[in-house]
């Protein structure tokens, strides 16, 4: 149907340091998740702030490491939890979804962490995955649950700045990654379960959102993962277990095949570097970071400062 994507090769632009691969007592996500496999750790939602220090978790040891310009690793901030997502606010700010305890903030100066979102019409949230800001503010988050396609039961959520909280789509088979569109006026979410990129419109003030789409349908590997949006609107997917990253305009149409040169756990992606073209990949098998020069000229729609 189209011409096969061109090849865009990555590298190993930082890695975990052995220091913080030590043995420790598994943890309640790698006995269900891994089937009680040790892990060194399992790196997800890079986000980089106004400094330029990639902040990314590691859902498996419940810590949120920064790493420097210079690709220098520190341990930000480790708890008792499961974090999934990470997003920085304009005004700093540090938001986390996480699996256990639902969307929290976190001051970056001192660490505090403060429940952001934690419950909705009184009930608990099924495991928060990621989440994205709008630029008037709102936050949207994906709660995947256990769901599937068999039990497509997992839910999408709108917040306003002040945590009021309404919901966008209770029927995705586990939604994953998510980002708006150049416009913002359609969210993009990864149904990882049905293997496919759904398109949600955000004109109207119905909610549930009405007119929801599939925009990509994929194959092979688990399925989306994270979602990052170039400067000419192209949508970018990590491809859960299938050591790629794809690139489709906004017609849908497939662009470009970022390959790992690491492990085939790419999880998520977000936008860096001196010019803020350089696409970086959290590898979650070798717990390493990849970097591919993307073919896009000036900056970015969406910078890597968060909105």
């Amino acid at each position: 149907m189209y011409p096969p994507p061109k090849d865009i090769e990555t590298r190993v632009c930082s890695r975990l340091p052995d220091a913080f691969r030590e043995p420790r007592e598994l943890s309640e996500w790698e006995k269900f998740e891994l089937s009680g496999l040790s892990t060194h750790s399992f790196l997800e939602g890079p986000s980089f702030d106004r400094d330029g220090r990639l902040y990314c978790v590691d859902i498996a040891g419940g810590r949120i490491f920064r790493v420097s310009q210079g690709g220098e690793w520190e341990l930000f901030k480790r708890y008792d939890g499961e974090p999934t997502g990470l997003k920085i606010h304009a005004d700093g700010r540090i938001f986390v979804a996480d699996n256990k305890r639902g969307i929290l903030e976190i001051d970056p100066i001192s660490g505090t962490i403060t429940p952001f979102i934690q419950r909705v019409n009184l009930e608990p949230l099924r495991g928060c995955n990621d989440l994205v800001f709008a630029d008037n503010g709102d936050l949207y988050f994906t709660v995947p649950g256990q769901s599937s396609l068999t039990d497509p039961t997992g839910r999408v959520y709108r917040a306003t700045p002040s945590g009021e909280t309404s919901l966008l789509l209770g029927n995705v088979p586990y939604p994953n990654g998510l980002v708006l569109d150049a416009a913002q006026a359609s969210l993009y979410i990864a149904a990882m379960y049905a293997n496919q990129i759904w398109r949600v419109p955000l004109g109207g003030a119905t909610s549930p959102a009405m007119g929801v789409g599939v925009f990509v349908q994929l194959s092979g590997g688990l399925g989306p993962d994270g979602l990052a949006l170039d400067m000419d609107g192209n949508l970018v997917v990590a491809q859960a277990r299938h050591g790629a990253v794809w690139v489709f305009s906004d017609l849908g149409e497939p662009l470009y095949r970022v390959r790992s040169c690491a492990g085939r756990s790419v999880t998520n992606l977000a936008f860096g570097g001196a010019d803020n073209c350089t696409l970086f990949i959290t590898e979650a098998a070798t717990g390493s970071i990849l970097c591919a020069d993307m073919p896009i000229a000036g900056r970015p729609m969406f910078s890597h400062r968060a909105r």
